[in-house]
């Protein structure tokens, strides 16, 4: 795929484009998983899914309490109206209640594999087919669209990938293939990207992950109360009870995503391939590829540029 060069900024009234990959030069934001998509990460390689079913349960069961609340608070007030709140949260929610709940039933995809010792990603398509695809290759972009309405100013944004067929034999509806994160772009995009980035360019030890989530040894309840206490060492008790305990239960149902990460997640799905097993293991490092003249050329101008910009602020 075309592409305009790494660091390219397109704005429009409303709308924003960041180019971020080819080539991958930092973006000056600190890695930051914003959707939980590291499903394994090791000193070889770094797993990334598009499978976030705790997203889902995030946007949707805030909708479902406010349309609740607004419910109960009028219903003394007029009893029709909180009635017609019901009906139409029940019409407005059905329909991605119902994606949730067919996703819930559907196998979940595999992860896209970025293996930094060899500098390369494997890519599962369909029918067990997958593409090994050059990391200096991979193409990124954060795009943001913005809306005006009587509601005031609505903005939504993606982080979009995308891969090349390395087959130049391939079929043209097989020549490109490109996943999305509604992460609501610009930087909470470019932070998302850093983690592929930064773990490919940098190491896995730049690289934060909740993959321990993944190994619940304990039960539902007994995990929760772990995260509390964890919390409060870090924020206090007060803005843990108000955060992770009021909001975290009844505005997020942090338990009922537990609940479901567990079902589907634990494991996550992994790549059985026996050509990508033997791809997945460790080399020497006298082994590894090295980044590409233009890369390292393309690194260091960033990073001047990145290192002058705090003094340009002041």
């Amino acid at each position: 795929m075309s592409t305009p060069p790494a660091g390219t900024t397109k704005k429009r009234m409303f709308s924003r484009n960041d180019y971020l990959a080819p080539l991958p030069i930092p973006t000056g934001e600190k890695p930051s998983d914003v959707l939980n998509t590291i499903w394994r990460k090791n000193e070889v390689f770094l797993d990334i899914g598009n499978y976030s079913i705790g997203s889902a349960v995030m946007v949707i069961w805030p909708s479902i309490v406010t349309v609740l609340a607004m419910s109960y608070f009028t219903r003394n007030l007029n009893s029709d109206f909180s009635q017609d709140i019901l009906i139409l949260g029940s019409i407005i929610m059905l329909l991605p209640i119902w994606f949730v709940i067919q996703g819930l039933f559907r196998e979940v995809p595999l992860p896209v594999r970025f293996n930094r010792q060899r500098r390369e990603v494997c890519v599962p398509r369909e029918d067990g087919e997958y593409w090994i695809v050059p990391w200096e290759s991979v193409t990124a972009a954060a795009t943001q669209q913005s809306s005006v309405s009587q509601a005031g100013k609505a903005t939504m944004g993606l982080l979009i990938i995308g891969f090349d067929n390395p087959d130049p034999q391939a079929k043209e509806d097989n020549k490109h293939f490109w996943f999305g994160f509604n992460c609501g772009g610009g930087t909470t995009a470019m932070a998302l990207w850093e983690c592929m980035r930064s773990y490919m360019e940098i190491g896995p030890d730049a690289v934060e992950d909740q993959t321990a989530r993944f190994d619940r040894s304990k039960g539902i309840w007994a995990t929760y109360l772990d995260d509390l206490i964890k919390a409060a060492k870090l924020r206090g008790w007060l803005i843990t009870a108000l955060w992770e305990g009021f909001c975290g239960i009844f505005i997020f149902n942090t338990l009922l995503i537990d609940v479901l990460e567990r079902w589907k997640l634990n494991p996550p799905p992994d790549l059985l391939y026996p050509d990508i097993i033997e791809w997945s293991r460790p080399l020497p490092p006298e082994q590894w590829a090295k980044r590409s003249p233009e890369l390292e050329e393309a690194i260091a101008k960033r990073e001047a540029e990145l290192a002058v910009q705090p003094k340009d602020r002041a």
